[in-house]
């Protein structure tokens, strides 16, 4: 992708990453709905010309979508996929490779969520050599003429019980909806698609007042280069920290709180 598209792209990742680093959204779910999507839109061709034509102001294009959606997929899809028919982009099939991007990302987000995404990546890495070891596996997986459910078979009686759940969900999805794809190209783009994933930590940030751009993208970098890793921050208001900022990654936390230090201060007074 390129110009329009790779900016569009980039924010509805963004979204997607506020959207499940919420705990209460349920990431497989999520996935699930953004994978019919795609299978909508890949099939649907004009309705993606659409949704992606630059004539066409975005808020029609996203009341359009909503419109098409509602009721058949929950809310967060629906935001998701209105805010991306907003955007740009340089061509229609760019709409549809990032829907199904988001997708599978959602789905690495709830192994990540479970801590098993280093399975997942572990299990997609052995299931391409297995494929690339086997012409007859591959070929039985890649045959045009067998039906959808025959290798969704084949795949569940390969892998279930025996791979993560999310695995399995992926890697069916490659083989039943391959895009034009190659087999090879598919497993290899779920591949890095987890090593980002796991690349990525999240800061929950607390502050006094609202953090403006500038200290945002300062703070992000500080936390990237401290961690040697991409830095995802979750923005929290909170007056009663009184001044400064609390960021928690993971079990660590950084207080410059002006109350974590009046509590100090007190905690020693009373000592």
């Amino acid at each position: 992708m390129n110009g329009a598209s790779r900016e569009a792209l980039a924010a509805a990742r963004e979204s997607l990453d506020a959207l499940t680093d919420n705990t209460s959204v349920d990431a497989a779910k999520l996935s699930g709905e953004l994978a019919a999507v795609t299978a909508l839109l890949d099939r649907e061709v004009s309705l993606r010309r659409v949704l992606t034509d630059p004539a066409q102001a975005g808020e029609a294009k996203a009341e359009l979508a909503g419109r098409l959606l509602s009721g058949q997929v929950g809310g967060e899809t629906v935001d998701l996929v209105s805010g991306m028919v907003r955007s740009r982009w340089s061509q229609s099939r760019d709409l549809v490779d990032s829907v199904e991007e988001l997708a599978n990302t959602a789905d690495l987000t709830a192994a990540q969520q479970a801590g098993a995404l280093d399975d997942v990546e572990d299990e997609l890495f052995r299931f391409g050599r297995i494929v690339s070891s086997s012409t007859e596996l591959r070929s039985a997986l890649t045959d045009k003429a067998a039906t959808a459910s025959a290798k969704s078979e084949l795949l569940r009686g390969l892998l279930g019980g025996k791979a993560n759940p999310v695995t399995e969900r992926l890697v069916v999805r490659l083989v039943t909806q391959p895009r034009g794809r190659s087999l090879e190209a598919g497993l290899e783009s779920l591949s890095k698609l987890a090593a980002a994933r796991r690349d990525r930590m999240v800061a929950v940030v607390t502050s006094a007042v609202p953090l403006s751009d500038q200290q945002k993208q300062r703070l992000g970098a500080v936390l990237a280069k401290l961690y040697g890793r991409q830095m995802h921050l979750n923005l929290d208001v909170d007056p009663t920290v009184l001044g400064g900022i609390s960021v928690q990654v993971g079990d660590e936390v950084i207080n410059g709180t002006i109350a974590e230090r009046l509590d100090e201060a007190t905690r020693r007074l009373a000592g």
